[in-house]
């Protein structure tokens, strides 16, 4: 199959490190900072890392239009040919699951491996309802209540229930600042969004890591990906939908660990 011509690469995006190319897509309502920040020294360590923001997050300019999960996928893919990876490995959280799997099926020739986290091939009935209110309270404007909805489903009930109050309403805090002006067109796509037809056509080592607290996405979600995607190994955190702040290090190091066994320089 001929190479799929790229877009421009227009995402503002991040790049760190040297070595064989990493590539990373991010959660809706975050940006590479906020899903990979407490990772991403540790995988610059080994790897050429590349990550764009998508419309309305970091740097790139919100979307006036709904967002496409195959324009998500050609400017990921864009982004880290304009940073001179002809073939990398692919990590996705959350909404980045689909947009990085997207990505591998478009453009088969440049993708060695895959790394799924927390993420889902289309919405169950929980993840549309929860996407649904979620793209609601970002459009009021209310702040304070999109972060106690997004703790409230994002945190495992072990990492919530240990929070102090103090720490509670510093979390609270932060994720009211820290929520992306984008948060309405990128919690939609969630509800939208649909690769199945995608899955059996994946022939590169996929690593599928199921957060088994996750109340966004369930890991009914997790074994479809890995029951249906031809050899891709399931492996399991016990936190909620935010591996980086539950099990930090724990997460770092399945990622590293299977990029060892299967990711090669680009």
């Amino acid at each position: 199959m001929p190479a799929r011509n790229l877009p421009e690469a227009t995402f503002a995006r991040t790049v760190l490190g040297t070595g064989p190319g990493l590539v990373l897509a991010h959660g809706a309502g975050s940006s590479v900072e906020n899903t990979y920040g407490p990772i991403l020294e540790g995988l610059a360590a080994r790897h050429k890392v590349v990550g764009v923001d998508y419309p309305g997050s970091g740097d790139t300019p919100r979307s006036t239009a709904p967002l496409s999960v195959d324009d998500l996928a050609d400017q990921l893919v864009a982004a880290a040919v304009a940073e001179g990876l002809d073939t990398f490995a692919l990590s996705g959280f959350s909404l980045g699951g689909p947009v990085a799997i997207r990505a591998a099926a478009r453009h088969p020739e440049r993708v060695t491996a895959l790394i799924l986290t927390a993420t889902f091939p289309h919405r169950d009935n929980r993840l549309a309802l929860s996407s649904s209110v979620w793209r609601k309270i970002a459009l009021s404007g209310d702040r304070e209540m999109l972060a106690e909805f997004l703790l409230m489903m994002s945190l495992g009930a072990d990492a919530l229930e240990s929070m102090p109050a103090e720490q509670l309403q510093q979390t609270l805090g932060f994720a009211a600042a820290t929520a992306a002006p984008g948060t309405p067109e990128q919690a939609d796509l969630v509800g939208r969004v649909d690769v199945r037809d995608d899955l059996p056509d994946i022939q590169v080592p996929t690593l599928v890591i199921s957060t088994t607290q996750d109340w966004f996405t369930s890991t009914t979600l997790h074994r479809q990906l890995a029951e249906t995607i031809p050899g891709a190994q399931l492996a399991e955190i016990a936190t909620g939908h935010l591996p980086m702040l539950e099990r930090t290090e724990e997460w770092l190091q399945l990622i590293t660990n299977f990029l060892d066994k299967h990711n090669q320089p680009a």
